[in-house]
C-alpha cells in the first residue's frame, strides 16, 4: 500500500489489495486449525474465540489512528503489526497433532506442554487423544462428503460462518455515523466510530471468559435472538423517521440498538464460529474443509456488502429487517443443527458428530 501510494495508479492499488485479501483469508483458515490443536479441552472455546478479539482490535486500531494521520503514515503503522508477529512467530511451537502425525511424539509432548504450561502428568489425557487422532490417515476431498459425520461438521461450521456474515454487522457499521446523527448526537463522526470499535473490543473480551462455562449453543442462541430484536428496532426507527417528522420520543432507540447488536455479535456469532471451526472438523480433513468454510464465509461477506447499496435504495429499514430475518434463521440453525462441544475432546466431538442425527 505504501508503494502503491507513490505510483498512485489503479494497478498498483489493486495488487496490494488482492494480496492483503489473500493473506487475511489464509490467516482465517490456518489460525482456527492451529488454535484448535494446541488448546486443551477445557479452554479450547475461550482460546478459539480470541481470534475475533484481535479482529475487532485491528478495526479499532485503524479507527483510532486513521482520522488523525495521513494515509501513508497509517499504512506504516499497520505494517508494524505483522512485522512484530513474524518475529514472535519464530518462537511458536508446531502443532502437537502435526508432530504426532509425523511420529515425533516426544516433540509433540513438548509442544503441548509449552502451549498449555502444564507438566506431562497433567496432559496425559490430551496426548492420548492426540495419539489416537494422529493415527488417522490424511483425508481426501471425497472423504469429506462420504461420511455423514464429516458432512455434518462441514455443514455446521460453514452455516455458522455464512450466517455470521449475514447477521447485519456490516449494515450496522456502515450506518453507525448515520445512527449517531439521527439520534441527535453532536459527536464527531471519527469519535463515533471509535466508540463503536471500543464497544466491540470490550464485548470480545467477555466471550473467552464465558465460552467454556455457558456452552456454545446457549451463547449462539442468545446472540442471534437479541441481534434480531436489535435489527428489528433499528428498522422500526428508520421506518418511523421516513414516514413521520416526529421521532423525538425514540431518539434513544437507534444508538441503544446499535450498541446491543455490536455487543451480542462480538459475544456470539462474531467469535464462536471460528472456535467451532477449529474443533469440529476432523484433524485429517482440516486442511481441506477449513478453506472451503472460510471461502464461503468471505463470499457471503462480499455478497452482503455488494447488495447493501441496492437494499438501501429501497429503504434503510428494509436493510435492517432483512438482516434481522437472517438472525432469526441463525437462531433456528443454532437450535436445530448445532451440537454442543463444551468440554469435549476433539475425538469426542467426532464421535458425537458420527452418532448424533441432525
Amino acid at each position: 500500500m505504501v508503494i502503491a501510494w507513490q505510483f498512485n495508479t489503479l494497478h498498483t492499488w489493486l495488487c496490494p489489495a488482492d494480496e492483503h485479501g489473500f493473506a487475511c483469508e489464509t490467516s482465517m483458515t490456518v489460525v482456527p486449525i492451529y488454535v484448535g490443536e494446541i488448546a486443551t479441552d477445557d479452554v479450547r472455546g475461550a482460546v478459539g474465540s480470541l481470534m475475533n478479539l484481535f479482529i475487532v482490535s485491528r478495526i479499532l486500531f485503524v479507527y483510532a489512528i486513521g482520522p488523525y494521520v495521513s494515509y501513508v503514515v497509517m499504512q506504516w503503522c499497520c505494517l508494524a503489526v505483522p512485522i512484530v508477529f513474524v518475529v514472535c512467530y519464530f518462537f511458536t511451537p508446531k502443532s502437537p497433532y502435526h508432530l504426532a502425525a509425523k511420529a515425533h511424539k516426544e516433540e509433540a509432548s513438548k509442544s503441548l506442554q509449552f502451549s498449555c504450561g502444564q507438566s506431562w502428568n497433567g496432559l496425559q489425557p490430551e496426548m492420548s487423544s492426540i495419539g489416537k487422532g494422529s493415527k488417522t490417515s490424511q483425508g481426501l476431498v471425497m472423504d469429506l462428503f462420504k461420511l455423514p459425520g464429516n458432512r455434518k461438521a462441514l455443514f455446521i461450521t460453514t452455516g455458522l460462518l455464512v450466517l455470521q456474515q449475514l447477521s447485519g454487522i456490516d449494515a450496522v457499521l456502515f450506518n453507525s455515523q448515520s445512527i449517531f446523527t439521527n439520534a441527535g448526537s453532536s459527536l464527531d463522526p471519527a469519535v463515533a466510530t471509535i466508540i463503536v470499535g471500543t464497544v466491540q473490543v470490550g464485548a470480545s473480551i467477555v466471550i473467552p471468559i464465558i465460552a467454556d462455562h455457558m456452552g456454545r449453543r446457549i451463547i449462539l442462541l442468545t446472540s442471534a435472538a437479541i441481534m434480531a430484536v436489535a435489527l428489528a428496532a433499528l428498522g422500526v426507527f428508520f421506518y418511523v423517521k421516513a414516514n413521520s417528522d416526529n421521532v423525538d420520543t425514540i431518539l434513544w432507540l437507534p444508538v441503544t440498538a446499535l450498541v446491543v447488536h455490536n455487543i451480542l455479535y462480538c459475544i456470539g456469532f462474531g467469535a464462536l464460529p471460528w472456535a467451532i471451526l477449529g474443533e469440529m472438523i476432523p484433524p485429517n480433513l482440516k486442511y481441506i474443509a477449513t478453506p472451503i468454510a472460510t471461502s464461503l464465509c468471505c463470499s457471503a461477506g462480499f455478497v452482503a456488502t455488494y447488495i447493501y447499496p441496492y437494499l438501501d435504495v429501497m429503504g434503510t429499514y428494509y436493510v435492517f429487517w432483512i438482516f434481522g430475518g437472517f438472525c432469526v434463521l441463525a437462531f433456528l440453525f443454532s437450535f436445530f443443527v448445532v451440537i454442543e462441544t463444551r468440554g469435549l475432546s476433539l475425538q469426542e466431538i467426532q464421535d458425537k458428530l458420527h452418532t448424533k442425527k441432525i
